[in-house]
């Protein structure tokens, strides 16, 4: 079996660099924001390029925390409305609500599966103050565009860059906003994993730092004296150790992930796959098709003891928790969700289960 991914191989080689770690915070007998969560903050702003990096307890924590500070900070008020793609995991649009603000869907390009830029402006009120732009699948959306729509009506940029570790690094600086604060997560699926939730902020803005290092820990700086009201949020010491050991190794991963894209996207050659675009900008977090007899292509694959996964198969103003946009039309949006497959796609892959993926699929 061809595992969609393999997090056991992933880890192994790792194994002795985490034992060492754990030893070493256990021996050290400090396990909440301690020394490996500093490191790793002041590791990762360095690989971002960025000022800050604020450790969290996972990626949705993360948003939350970014849209609350801006909110003691008074450049968003409870009640504002965030532009947000329609096309996008519910987290996106949790953190949106948990902070008590309003998410404004907007339709992405079919081509790209990212927020489209060209329908954005029609839906900005005197309400909305932030677009929430999220990089899916691992491929960046097209920031110069949407900077430029945020700059011309004054709005925040947030990024949600959860899938997206390392994929601005192909980009010139005009793309990516030094006013924007970006949101990442680590679950131990991501092309830079934990062993489990983590999460963190990266950002140039002093203030919205100084109250998100509150805010994550009770809204408290000094113990015992808490100026706001916060949460519990902070990126566990031994995660932060873990996260330490692989950070170095994101590139060559990311690289891989590409290499394993660029053959499929060359080799698969099948009339009832449509295949992803392939741009400079893209991690290949996932390598996303789509076809329109998807179960019948997944029952195929799995037949052929290949493993793959639907990202996602419900849009989000179709859940049941979102019940007052259940009527809505988000045609776009519908049509990625009924059509997409997720295969394969890993740094452990070997030649041969690429070989054997793409010869499969020829053969459908």
């Amino acid at each position: 079996m061809i595992k969609f991914l393999d997090l056991q191989k992933i880890n192994a080689v790792y194994q002795e660099q985490f034992q060492e770690k754990l030893k070493l915070v256990l021996d050290k007998g400090w396990f909440i924001l301690g020394d490996e969560v500093k490191t790793f903050e002041r590791n990762f702003a360095n690989y971002c390029r960025t000022k800050h990096c604020i450790g969290v307890g996972n990626g949705l924590d993360a948003l939350v925390l970014i849209f609350k500070g801006y909110i003691e900070l008074g450049k968003l008020q409870r009640g504002d409305e965030v532009i947000v793609p329609s096309n996008t995991y519910v987290a996106s649009i949790l953190a949106i609500l948990q902070a008590d603000l309003v998410p404004v869907l907007v339709e992405p390009k079919l081509e790209t599966y990212n927020l489209n830029p060209n329908l954005i402006s029609e839906k900005i009120t005197s309400k909305t103050k932030a677009i929430l732009v999220v990089h899916l699948y691992g491929q960046l959306a097209e920031m110069e565009a949407i900077n430029s729509i945020a700059e011309h009506h004054n709005l925040l940029v947030i990024e949600d860059a959860a899938q997206a570790h390392g994929a601005f690094k192909n980009q010139n600086s005009k793309i990516k906003n030094q006013n924007s604060t970006s949101a990442y997560s680590f679950y131990p699926g991501k092309n830079l994993g934990a062993l489990g939730d983590a999460g963190a902020i990266t950002t140039n803005d002093d203030a919205l730092t100084k109250v998100i290092l509150s805010l994550r820990n009770y809204g408290s700086e000094k113990k015992y004296h808490n100026e706001y009201r916060g949460m519990n949020s902070r990126l566990d010491e031994l995660q932060a150790a873990f996260l330490n050991v692989k950070l170095p190794h994101l590139d060559a991963d990311n690289n891989k992930r590409k290499e394993i894209a660029n053959r499929y996207l060359s080799e698969i050659k099948n009339d009832k796959i449509v295949l992803p675009i392939s741009l400079q900008s893209h991690v290949f977090h996932l390598f996303v098709i789509r076809t329109d007899n998807r179960y019948g292509l997944q029952e195929y694959l799995l037949h052929n003891k290949i493993e793959t996964l639907i990202h996602y198969p419900i849009p989000p103003h179709k859940q049941t928790a979102f019940s007052e946009w259940n009527n809505h039309s988000f045609p776009i949006t519908e049509k990625i969700h009924k059509e997409v497959l997720s295969l394969p796609i890993s740094p452990v892959m070997t030649n041969e289960e690429v070989d054997f993926v793409i010869a499969t699929l020829n053969n459908y």
